[in-house]
């Protein structure tokens, strides 16, 4: 028995601008084109390097029956005659010619802003790659990445991960696959503050989140140990008084309320509210501007005027302790 036949998609539409979906949308493509025809041969333009001659020759057919992939970039700067080109193939694909028409979704002229919608209604196979601007779709995709490389997450290693690593969605899914790999595949938040004990921002903000819980003997010891390393002591003032900060206005807006609407109501990531709303127990209105105040003297103090700078970060350490600890 004979296995079947594997057809590809002719049209293909990449619709949006993370770099990083849309590179992978267009290699899934290329895939499925050399699924049906391993010998497929791929070529990338840029549409404003084309002509229309030229465009017309890569999207006929072979003389020798070769299978052709063509993925043409930037198509939201494509010239009229081009864009009519796009679409006159798109109506009617060569026999053995795949395209993948790569489109940000906006465009200055109005073909090239229509592109898109005409491409759809020719029935283009479309995979959309919008910039992940929301908290929560940053958060899912970090949990794909850990998921595509072979382990398993819980909240609070997808928010120690973005928090260490930032927003970039390569940097974070090299990330993801790194710490599967050296950890065994069980991503929480302690793997990633192990793995990531050597950067600033993680060090600076592991001494904060021991002193905003009141946790004085791990505050210190954090604070020592970054010292240690060399962590700049403007990086931890920072931590400090982001954190005093957030627990602040996390506080003022409602601190008990859902996460998710507090999120859009301050511009805050879900999970920071989240940490914050949990955070924020044991402190009050006073005791928060008593902190705000001692996190402006030590910014302050680390940028010259203290005479001793880790006695400083050591004193602001304590006495937020304190605060979080004192009986109301």
């Amino acid at each position: 028995m004979s296995s079947p036949t594997v057809v590809a998609d002719p049209l293909h539409l990449v619709l949006g601008d993370e770099e990083l979906l849309v590179e992978r949308a267009m290699w899934a493509a290329v895939g499925a084109a050399r699924a049906a025809d391993p010998e497929a041969d791929f070529s990338r333009v840029k549409v404003s390097e084309l002509t229309p001659p030229e465009l017309a020759e890569m999207l006929s057919p072979s003389l020798f029956a070769e299978a052709r992939v063509l993925a043409i970039e930037s198509a939201q700067d494509a010239g009229k005659e081009i864009a009519e080109a796009l679409l006159v193939h798109a109506k009617q694909p060569a026999e053995g010619v795949t395209l993948i028409v790569l489109h940000n979704g906006g465009g200055r002229a109005k073909h090239a802003k229509e592109l898109p919608n005409a491409l759809k209604k020719v029935g283009a196979r479309v995979t959309e790659c919008k910039k992940l601007t929301k908290p929560a779709d940053r958060e899912a995709f970090v949990r794909d990445e850990i998921r595509r490389a072979g382990g398993k997450s819980d909240s609070g290693g997808v928010s120690a991960l973005i928090e260490a690593v930032g927003s970039d969605l390569r940097e974070l899914s090299a990330a993801a696959s790194q710490l599967v790999a050296d950890t065994g595949g069980k991503i929480d938040a302690d793997a990633v503050g192990r793995y990531y004990r050597g950067r600033a921002e993680v060090t600076g903000f592991a001494v904060a989140e021991k002193a905003v819980v009141g946790d004085r003997a791990g505050a210190l010891e954090a604070l020592r140990w970054a010292i240690q390393l060399g962590v700049p002591h403007v990086l931890i003032a920072d931590a400090l008084a982001d954190s005093v900060r957030t627990i602040g206005r996390v506080a003022a807006a409602g601190g008990r309320n859902d996460p998710y609407r507090l999120a859009g109501d301050l511009g805050m990531p879900a999970w920071k509210v989240k940490k914050a709303q949990s955070q924020s127990r044991g402190w009050t209105p006073t005791s928060l501007a008593a902190a705000l105040q001692v996190v402006a003297e030590v910014n302050a103090g680390v940028k010259g005027m203290a005479a001793d700078a880790d006695y400083a970060l050591e004193k602001t350490v304590l006495r937020l302790v304190s605060l979080r600890n004192q009986r109301n």
